[in-house]
């Protein structure tokens, strides 16, 4: 039988639109297995978990557990462990790392605050600081959500750390099992599909001099999917590959339709129509799912807009 991640390729489904959104990636290091809700069926406290999950619940924060590449030892005890913050809004990017033995500590932290995009309480209550080491490559391992994770995923990220990439972790959940192995980097926030070891490097060395490279990307995490879709056909149309350059400032309308608009640094705005559609023919959403027809971006139209209607929108 074949796997979510080998159909969804080779019916080219497209990437863009499809990362998960979170303006703010709270990463706990738990070595050890993963079940299938992570934060609840780890050797994490599975109380501490669930206070978490209640925590972030509608903050914009979203909590992903982190691990090592490698084999994981059924280990139940870890004596220190790294935890990183990172806000990926443009303007407003940054990265902060602690470390911890107390992970009750984590409850200390105002997740609203860190929503929006404020690190001061992850460096009160954790002793946090600014990252300055490589940035994060996270790829998901989570085999007990997909088998696809681990089948594709778990070889990914031990390749990249034999080969002396640093910043690789394994991580919890992704979404989009079927585009394995997925990979988010960090600080920008940036997902990537069917994402292979050669192009991880290229996407991480385009991290450190501030680029984004679109290829395999799925999306920002920064935004809601028809954002995603958007930002990367302004990307794409304009040839801006700047981190910081673009940012969606307005998005009207609701599925199955909407126009977005996406703001340059220097002034220029573009008007993006993006259409939900269904990817057709029917195809596993997971592996031993029923088959299904997921949703899917498509970009209309790109148009850039004149002074005129970005002063006075109603004219579009």
């Amino acid at each position: 039988m074949s796997t979510c991640a080998k159909v969804s390729r080779d019916l080219e489904e497209p990437l863009a639109g499809t990362a998960a959104t979170a303006r703010t990636w709270l990463l706990v290091e738990q070595p050890g297995p993963w079940g299938a809700k992570a934060l609840t069926s780890s050797h994490l406290d599975p109380a501490l978990g669930r206070a978490l999950e209640q925590a972030a619940e509608g903050t914009g924060v979203r909590i992903a557990l982190i691990r090592r590449p490698g084999r994981h030892a059924d280990c139940h005890t870890v004596a220190e462990r790294q935890v990183y913050a990172a806000h990926t809004t443009p303007g407003n990017v940054w990265l902060h790392k602690a470390i911890t033995s107390d992970p009750e500590r984590l409850l200390e932290l105002d997740f609203a605050e860190l929503g929006e995009g404020l690190p001061r309480t992850f460096d009160t209550a954790l002793g946090g600081a600014p990252h300055t080491g490589d940035p994060l490559a996270l790829v998901c391992t989570n085999g007990k959500r997909d088998r696809c994770c681990a089948l594709l995923g778990r070889p990914l990220a031990a390749e990249l750390a034999a080969s002396g990439v640093d910043g690789i972790w394994e991580v919890t959940h992704l979404g989009g099992h079927r585009f394995s192995p997925t990979l988010l980097v960090l600080p920008f926030g940036y997902a990537y599909g069917r994402a292979e070891a050669h192009a991880v490097k290229e996407i991480l060395q385009g991290v450190r001099d501030g680029r984004v490279v679109t290829e395999g990307c799925r999306g920002s995490s920064t935004w809601e999917r028809p954002g995603q879709a958007a930002e990367l056909a302004v990307r794409t149309a304009a040839h801006e590959d700047a981190a910081g350059a673009l940012s969606i400032v307005r998005t009207e309308g609701s599925a199955p339709r909407w126009e977005v608009t996406v703001a340059h640094t220097d002034g220029r705005h573009w008007l993006v129509t993006v259409a939900q559609g269904s990817a057709l023919p029917p195809r596993p959403e997971s592996c031993g799912s029923a088959l299904g027809s997921p949703a899917r971006m498509d970009v209309m139209a790109v148009r850039e807009l004149s002074p005129t209607a970005v002063a006075h929108p109603g004219a579009h």
